[in-house]
């Protein structure tokens, strides 16, 4: 069941009788909902109800185009300040030739400059799979390769079926985290005997 979170004003507050505070925040007392209405017309302002739970309802007499205005205003400067932060995917794999590491390597740079994380991700097919310290190399090389831009969030793990990956933070996010120790997950795999 969803609340009904529509604020009433004026005529359209339905009790009989209400708690009324000023426009300053003083107690002006109980009274009924018409005298409420007179008095908040006699000062040329709004009679809002702020708590309609209470009993009787609380309301308070302000000018309530200048209130929703301000709460407007203050809604757009909370989210000027909140800082978005995307993780961006830069995939590889094992045998991935180098003009296309530096193009990778290029992008992932570019990314961390922005202010986003990184996801660096290696891929085996097939046979690869027999030999994931080439792909943990090559994740362990671009880590090394941006090392000025941005470090890792969490050690190379597995992430699903044939796949490694780490995080990379930029390093002004990162500066007030430890720099993390770099390990490496070993993977046994069962040799086929002829």
């Amino acid at each position: 069941m969803q609340k009904n979170n529509k604020t009433h004003l004026n005529e359209g507050i339905r009790a009989k009788e209400v708690r009324v505070i000023d426009g300053e925040g003083g107690q002006v007392g109980i009274m009924p909902l018409h005298d409420a209405l007179e008095l908040a017309k006699e000062r040329v302002l709004d009679l809002v109800e702020v708590s309609k739970d209470a009993n009787p309802p609380v309301c308070k007499i302000m000018d309530y185009g200048k209130f929703k205005y301000e709460q407007n205003k203050k809604a757009q400067e909370a989210k000027k300040k909140q800082v978005l932060i995307r993780v961006k995917e830069v995939k590889f794999r094992p045998n991935t030739d180098s003009h296309d590491y530096g193009f990778k390597l290029k992008n992932a740079i570019s990314f961390l400059k922005e202010g986003n994380k990184v996801k660096l991700t290696v891929t085996f097919k097939g046979r690869e799979l027999a030999h994931t310290q080439l792909g943990i190399n090559v994740i362990l090389r671009v880590i090394e390769d941006i090392k000025e831009f941005g470090i890792p969030e969490f050690p190379i793990k597995p992430d699903v079926r044939r796949t490694f990956s780490t995080i990379i933070v930029p390093i002004k996010i990162k500066k007030q985290i430890e720099k993390p120790e770099l390990k490496t997950a070993t993977i046994k795999t069962k040799s086929r005997e002829a």
